[in-house]
């Protein structure tokens, strides 16, 4: 593990699950349709919750929700949200669940009409360079392009995608760069 590293100051010190994750995932351009999925569905099971919860449950959330392979989650139903809601690996919160179950539809749909998920959610990215920041406190909750994200997801029929929510996942994605002025992993 990278020690003596200065991070992003979200990164707990004392959390290597935390550390690993800023490291090595998040801000990384992410191109992988499922992979995008996946942090979509996170994002949105994260509302209200710390980032650290989700992800010390990611793997059970992939297990339960058939490694987020969408034409397979189109198939769950109301037997599968009971069983979901009494597995204490994950989130147990039924607007949450159904939302993810919802929103694998859209994603196909979304998928099918842009030829990629990937396609659609990089058109997302602006080109041009944003103010970068020395606190993680100091960083927007949304931007436009995340309201803008937001609205178009809503439009699809995409539940669970505030625009807080839609800023979340685009840097947890790389579609924007938000690593701290201080941060190793800054790019100046």
């Amino acid at each position: 593990m990278n020690t003596g590293l200065i991070r992003c100051d979200w990164v707990p010190l004392d959390s290597e699950l935390m550390k690993n994750y800023h490291d090595n995932e998040w801000g990384v351009a992410l191109h992988d349709d499922v992979c995008l999925f996946e942090a979509l569905v996170l994002d949105g099971a994260q509302a209200g919750l710390s980032w650290n919860t989700i992800l010390e449950k990611r793997e059970n959330y992939r297990n339960a929700f058939a490694q987020f392979d969408a034409h397979e989650l189109v198939k769950f139903g109301n037997h599968d949200v009971e069983r979901l809601m009494g597995d204490s690996g994950i989130v147990r919160n039924r607007a949450k669940i159904r939302s993810a179950l919802h929103n694998a539809q859209c994603f196909l749909e979304t998928q099918k009409e842009f030829g990629s998920f990937d396609a659609y959610i990089w058109k997302f990215k602006n080109e041009t360079e944003h103010e970068k920041y020395y606190s993680y406190k100091d960083i927007p909750a949304q931007t436009a392009d995340s309201v803008a994200m937001s609205k178009d997801l809503k439009e699809r029929g995409f539940t669970f995608v505030g625009p807080t929510i839609c800023y979340a996942f685009m840097q947890a994605v790389g579609v924007v760069d938000d690593h701290t002025l201080l941060c190793y992993k800054t790019k100046h």
